[in-house]
């Protein structure tokens, strides 16, 4: 009886102990996608509670596959920002007459906290251009230093999509040349032409937490032409004087304007899942492949969120994007670990902050489990829910980036249509790991019209596509955890991404922290090899701080000092290496 009592206690146990199939089957494809899609997560957003549930789920399917966790029981968190909030304290006072925040002004989350009262100029566009036949000045004759401007939003060519002022015309930009110019601040202000309603815009994150330092506000035209008043001007005047010129303006005023700026930049703590199967070869186990994913998400979509449904305030469950990208790892994951037939050790990692600029995929590079010359391969899953039946495209990228990579594609291709990419550098996650000299697998279903919108929901998954997607991926890894010698990399492609305008007319050559993570100026995340910057050795890590003697402390600064650069020139980059000054002599 005894006996009896003590075997049923241990079927018990057992039967409530962890437990995963280690078949790629389309009800746990299913069970995965249909939660980590819920309306219940509202959304993933980094950061957010949605975004810890995703993530203890995935560490709790990693576990019951017998996997060893990583970091902190499976976590390696790290710091992110996500928003910016109107903190107390936001003042503005012209003259004797005082306004309200979000109602009269509004500050730039890119703003200076801090206070400032001095004079003002009204500056036109805030621009200055003298490219060729690209002309216009509304600087000239005028001395702004330690003074508010006072600028229109937009540019002279409003009606124009492909203005040739725009790369100049942005609020960052004409921030970057008021400080140039040593002005106190600077004020926009929306014209008739801009905007026909006298409306603030919402206070807008760029998932870029660099700052100014300076204070960078918005006005209503009211506001504005309170500042104009005592030159019996108004904005919709001096917009049409200008227009009807086509020339820069500027105007020296009497008003004095104080302004208190308080913004807050909001950051939040989240994590990468990390996990690990060691191999089972005693020489092989030592090399590893990475099979990963990122979880998060858009949350509730809205300004500044990436959604392309701008408008739209709504949970983003992004089941395809990337709910399905991490259900093929977690598939993947009990399927070695049931097969035992790795030879090499996997890691299996799940990726926080994707969306804000694959921050999850640079922490873990750049704080990695073992070193990331021991990783051999790397396959990233980004969309693969939605295979057209028709066409059986598949998208993989990084076909080039290692010797073998194109043969074993074609070799174990099950009858896709695939559509292969070269380059190691793309718009995910296994960018990270390229720029660390890993051959990579950029796997994916490609977009579609619901990406990035509220309707990219569990219903719309091509489950049967997936699976087909997850066996072929299976065939893939277990050639690259099994084969005798491992994949030899090389370089394809450059390892920085153009600029999408294609304005740039010299190229230093590098790939930019695109997040603005550092704050001290604009890291460099990789040199590709052949450039200027790496002739004048220019090294993964340095901090650009200066060209020319002009500062640079984000990469909209980086982008706009390089604008003005010519073939040929001969230029100074003040970078920090290692906490310390170093100037290179980069020839264009």
């Amino acid at each position: 009886m005894k006996y009896f009592v003590f075997a049923a206690f241990v079927f018990i146990v057992a039967s409530c102990g962890p437990k995963y199939d280690k078949e790629i089957t389309l009800d746990d494809i299913r069970e995965n996608i249909n939660y980590l899609a819920s309306d219940s997560l509202k959304g993933r957003k980094s950061g957010e509670q949605g975004d810890l549930l995703a993530a203890q789920y995935i560490v709790e399917k990693f576990e019951a596959a017998g996997l060893e966790l990583l970091f902190d029981d499976g976590f390696q968190e790290f710091e992110l920002v996500t928003s910016a909030e109107i903190a107390d304290g936001n003042q503005l006072q012209v003259n004797d007459n005082s306004y309200e925040v979000e109602e009269d002004f509004l500050p730039y989350a890119f703003s200076a906290n801090t206070t400032v009262e001095a004079e003002v100029v009204f500056a036109g566009f805030g621009l200055e251009v003298d490219r060729d036949s690209l002309q216009w000045n509304d600087f000239e004759g005028i001395d702004v230093s330690g003074k508010w401007i006072l600028v229109l939003q937009g540019d002279p060519d409003l009606d124009n999509p492909n203005s040739p002022y725009l790369e100049f015309s942005s609020e960052r930009a004409k921030a970057l040349k008021a400080s140039d110019k040593n002005a106190a601040g600077i004020i926009f202000v929306a014209g008739t032409k801009f905007s026909e309603e006298d409306e603030l815009s919402s206070l807008f994150f760029d998932k870029n937490n660099s700052r100014f330092s300076i204070p960078v506000i918005q006005v209503t035209r009211e506001v504005a032409n309170e500042i104009l008043k005592s030159k019996g001007q108004t904005i919709k005047k001096l917009e049409t004087e200008m227009l009807e010129q086509n020339a820069g303006l500027n105007l020296e005023l009497s008003s004095t304007v104080k302004t208190t700026v308080n913004v807050e930049l909001k950051e939040t703590t989240t994590r990468n899942v990390a996990a690990l199967l060691p191999g089972t070869d005693e020489t092989l186990k030592d090399e590893y492949v990475v099979l990963g994913a990122h979880y998060d998400h858009l949350g509730m979509g809205g300004p500044g969120s990436g959604s392309r449904a701008i408008d739209t305030v709504a949970i983003h469950n992004g089941a395809d994007d990337n709910a399905s990208g991490v259900s093929t790892v977690i598939q993947l994951a009990e399927k070695l670990a049931g097969d035992k037939s790795n030879k090499r050790s996997v890691i299996f990692v799940a990726f926080g902050a994707e969306e804000m600029g694959l921050l999850g995929s640079k922490s873990f590079t750049a704080n990695p489990p073992v070193k990331t010359d021991k990783m051999v391969g790397m396959f990233n899953f980004d969309m693969i829910g939605r295979l057209d039946e028709e066409s059986q495209s598949l998208s993989i990228g990084g076909s080039k980036t290692s010797k073998e990579t194109e043969q074993l594609l074609n070799d174990l291709n099950p009858g896709f249509q695939l559509a292969l990419s070269g380059e190691g550098i793309g718009p995910s996650d296994h960018a990270s790991f390229y720029l660390q000299d890993i051959p990579v697998f950029f796997i994916s279903t490609g977009a579609h019209p619901d990406y990035h919108t509220p309707q990219d929901d569990a219903e719309l998954i091509n489950f049967e596509g997936a699976q087909k997607v997850m066996d072929y991926s299976a065939a893939l890894v277990d050639d690259v955890v099994t084969r005798a010698k491992k994949l030899t990399f090389q370089e394809a492609g450059s390892k920085f991404q153009r600029s999408r305008g294609g304005r740039f007319k010299v190229t230093l050559g590098v790939m930019p922290d695109f997040a603005g993570v550092e704050k001290r100026g604009m890291r460099v995340d990789a040199v590709s090899k052949g450039k200027p910057a790496h002739a004048a050795g220019m090294k993964n890590g340095d901090i650009i701080i200066a060209i020319n003697g002009k500062k640079v402390g984000n990469i909209y600064e980086y982008m706009d000092r390089l604008q003005k650069l010519e073939a040929g020139e001969t230029i100074s980059v003040d970078v920090l290496r290692d906490g310390k000054p170093t100037v290179l002599i980069v020839q264009l």
